[in-house]
């Protein structure tokens, strides 16, 4: 009896080795992800952006793959970071990718799609702001500026959020000014803040 119950204990680091090694490693895998996506955070609070993107980023990549919703919220926040590092035509089309990923996911989350609705919708004013103060014609910045208003109008609509359904409106608002005016009327104003 002592040797059965000997050769069991003796058996108990060889069991814990055993899923250390084996499934104990997503453990690890998504520890380290918590840990990239707070020094992430940390990284957005003390306005270093680049370095939030690559925290980010190698968090997606730790993720295991049933982490979809999580690894499309780091995606959002990735693309987000990029417009406050003036990466903004890189981060629209980032957002523009999510968008087309999420509407075609029926199990996705509303406000998530509508987060990421309105970051791409902002995305497109800003462009649309840039392209009119450097003076391109009307038939590259028009595309833009509609897309934005059909996607405030949308969130307006549709929001779940009262709150972001009223930020679209006012949005939609401005985005139907910028629409209208000159580019020369662009030149005195302050650049507008993400």
């Amino acid at each position: 009896m002592k040797i059965v119950l000997l050769t069991l204990w003796l058996l108990v680091p060889l069991g814990f080795a055993a899923w250390h090694y084996g499934p104990g490693q997503e453990h690890l895998e998504r520890d380290d992800a918590r840990t990239l996506i707070e020094k992430a955070e940390t990284s957005v609070a003390e306005k270093d952006y680049t370095e939030a993107i690559k925290n980010w980023s190698e968090a997606i990549g730790k993720l295991p793959d049933d982490e979809t919703h999580l690894s499309r919220r780091l995606e959002l926040e990735i693309a987000k970071a990029k417009m406050l590092d003036k990466k903004l035509p890189e981060a629209r089309e980032e957002l523009a990718e999510l968008m087309i990923r999420l509407d075609e996911d029926p199990d996705s989350d509303q406000a998530l799609r509508d987060e990421t609705r309105s970051a791409l919708a902002n995305s497109r004013y800003y462009m649309t702001y840039l392209m009119k103060l450097e003076g391109l014609p009307d038939a590259d910045w028009e595309p833009e500026i509609e897309a934005a208003r059909q996607e405030y109008k949308l969130l307006a609509e549709t929001a779940t959020d009262s709150n972001l359904a009223k930020t679209s409106a006012d949005d939609l608002e401005s985005a139907i000014r910028l629409a209208r005016m000159d580019p020369a009327e662009l030149y005195g104003l302050p650049i507008p803040n993400q």
